[in-house]
């Protein structure tokens, strides 16, 4: 009987952990292929989008189309050097991307636009 490391489907995995990882510390120079490469190591990616704008640059989200890929890679590449940077690996976290959103001013915005 042998498990393979972090494929155990039967464990409970925190409520914070997705299939969606944010990646923050990335050398600037960064290509997809590179990314597909060293995220790749843990398991089938859906997408890769890397920051290319000034305030997002050297950052990326990557998503997995498992979660407990996700997990390993998470586990693995956190403080991982590349490039000279060590990467930051954090879990995707919707619930904070809604409280910076003011939804009533957000859905009147809409509403002007659609006039």
């Amino acid at each position: 009987m042998s498990l393979s490391y972090g494929k155990s489907r039967s464990v409970q995995l925190p409520p914070m952990v997705n299939r969606i990882l944010y990646v923050k510390n990335l050398p600037y120079k960064i290509t997809s292929e590179e990314m597909y490469d060293l995220f790749g190591k843990y398991g089938a990616i859906r997408q890769i989008r890397i920051g290319t704008e000034q305030k997002t640059r050297g950052s990326a989200y990557v998503v997995y189309e498992d979660i407990y890929d996700a997990k390993e890679a998470c586990d693995h590449l956190q403080g991982f050097n590349v490039q000279g940077r060590y990467l930051v690996v954090l879990y995707h976290q919707v619930k904070n991307m809604a409280k910076r959103i003011d939804l009533p001013k957000e859905e009147e915005r809409i509403e002007q636009l659609r006039r």
